[in-house]
């Protein structure tokens, strides 16, 4: 069994340094590793990623994860994951890790993601240039995520994203907004690899629990959601 710990929309900004420490810090006795899933900061600067790293780094399991839209908002994205791999905080954009655990080799392939709808209700590639330019964005993260995902040979795959692969775990945000938590084109991907567990945050209203059309396990893990400094999932290989 592996087990993972997890955890989204921390939002770290200096005035939020130590309330997820002292939890942070019972880890090595509960889980393997630990997942960020994205809006790590409020805004995305350099000064608040240093913060992620004074709060989440040596804790004595692994840390990974992904950026959040709240990440890239100040436009200092390549400074931030400079700043998060120097604090030994490995961050994934179309990539794979692989942890070896006592109870066996877990992979991890991670993207951001992007928003575009879900099945019946989702944006297309057609018409103006910005609206194929937002679709092909959602479709290049999805097939980067595939492509990480199926190249992992290990006990266990996880989908690591920052947007909903499902809507199962939007429910209780607006529905209106629903093309801008998520895409199915994440959760195609998904269930192509096919992954064994999806992690995502992002959905501050949603819910924790969802599934994708092949049966693999979603979890909104934002921390709005979950309420607490992680959740852990125990994953039988």
């Amino acid at each position: 069994m592996i087990r993972v710990a997890a955890v989204g929309d921390v939002h770290m900004d200096a005035d939020l340094l130590g309330r997820y420490r002292p939890a942070l810090q019972e880890l090595p006795g509960r889980a393997d590793f630990l997942l960020l899933a994205g809006d790590l900061t409020r805004h995305g600067t350099v000064a608040e990623a240093r913060c992620v790293v004074k709060e989440f780094s040596g804790i004595g399991v692994p840390v990974i994860a992904v950026l959040g839209n709240h990440d890239h908002h100040s436009d200092e994205a390549d400074a931030v994951v400079q700043t998060l791999t120097e604090g030994e905080i490995s961050v994934l954009e179309g990539a794979s890790i692989v942890v070896d655990t006592p109870g066996g080799r877990a992979g991890i392939a991670g993207v951001k993601g992007f928003g575009g709808g879900f099945a019946g209700r989702c944006a297309s590639a057609f018409g103006e240039s910005e609206m194929k330019a937002f679709v092909r964005t959602t479709e290049a993260s999805a097939d980067a995520l595939c492509e990480a995902l199926t190249g992992l040979d290990t006990d266990i795959r996880i989908a690591l994203t920052h947007y909903a692969p499902v809507p199962d775990t939007l429910a209780g945000e607006p529905p209106e907004i629903y093309p801008f938590l998520g895409s199915y084109l994440l959760g195609e991907a998904i269930d192509a690899a096919p992954a064994t567990l999806a992690i995502h945050g992002h959905a501050h209203a949603g819910t924790e629990r969802g599934m994708t059309p092949g049966g693999v396990r979603v979890r909104n893990v934002a921390h709005p959601v979950i309420k607490q400094a992680y959740s852990v999932f125990n994953v039988e290989c």
